[in-house]
């Protein structure tokens, strides 16, 4: 499995599939993993490297969101203990990704050595800044809702990592599920966050990691500069094609369909 990043205390895994990272990050106290994903074998060298690793350590799964590409490697690693949000424990559509996992793993013929379960959650992000302090390590949570409705960026310090989700990305521009006005307001959290934490890895959940803070501005510009074009191109009933924002990026044709995606969700809000 490819390895983005690697250091003393993090490793970055990148799937080969839509460049989802799962990241496995060691302190003195615990172990977390983020989101593991995608493919059964890919999974497994996860939970392998982990076991490889934890001398005794408590195990934390950490869900940036509820997408079931997020979600797929849950059972995997079945005594870890469960980080997420309020509105992911709360999400009414639990069956939906579920289903689309069974889909996925149909289509391609896909056998995993776990169950399909929806995580249940233990320890429950439902404040903004929450803190979660295990030894000296202390996590740092802030709602990231947009990309979809229950989405959290964590901070883990000493360490100064970033955990991001779906957000930032330099491999993608907004993929747009719940709302524009939440998702700019998400992003916009970017300087807040860099003033009040140290920040020196910033993981995003498709495309490469960054050590530059100078990178994460830019792509908070570059993102928020997609949404209000688009809102603004909608409003004026002007091109919405916006296709200088999407058609650079790899496999355009992927692109244009969530670029179209925005649209939709966007003719909405606006109606």
């Amino acid at each position: 499995m490819k390895i983005q990043y690697k250091d003393q205390n993090t490793i970055i895994f990148e799937s080969t599939i839509f460049r989802t990272t799962s990241t496995v990050i060691q302190t003195a106290d615990a172990i977390f993993v983020v989101d593991p994903n995608w493919l059964p074998f890919e999974v497994e060298h996860i939970r392998q490297y982990v076991e490889a690793n934890r001398r005794g350590r408590t195990l934390y799964l950490l869900f940036t969101h509820s997408d079931y590409d997020h979600i797929i490697g849950y059972k995997a690693f079945p005594d870890a203990k469960i980080i997420a949000s309020q509105a992911f424990v709360d999400m009414p559509n639990k069956e939906k990704c579920l289903q689309e996992i069974r889909d996925f793993d149909d289509q391609y013929y896909l056998e995993r050595p776990y169950e399909i379960e929806y995580p249940k959650v233990d320890i429950v992000v439902k404040e903004e800044a929450q803190q979660f302090r295990i030894g000296d390590t202390v996590l740092t949570f802030y709602s990231a809702a947009g990309h979809n409705a229950d989405g959290i960026f964590t901070i883990i310090e000493p360490l100064g990592i970033w955990i991001a989700g779906d957000y930032l990305s330099n491999i993608e521009f907004p993929f747009i599920y719940h709302s524009s006005v939440e998702y700019e307001r998400t992003i916009n959290k970017v300087g807040k966050i860099l003033v009040a934490h140290d920040i020196k890895i910033f993981v995003t959940g498709h495309g490469d990691f960054t050590t530059s803070t100078e990178e994460v501005k830019r792509r908070q510009e570059v993102s928020v500069a997609y949404i209000q074009k688009l809102r603004k191109a909608i409003q004026d009933s002007e091109n919405i094609n916006l296709s200088a924002h999407w058609s650079p990026i790899p496999f355009p044709k992927t692109m244009k369909y969530y670029h179209d995606g925005n649209v939709k969700l966007m003719l909405k809000e606006l109606m």
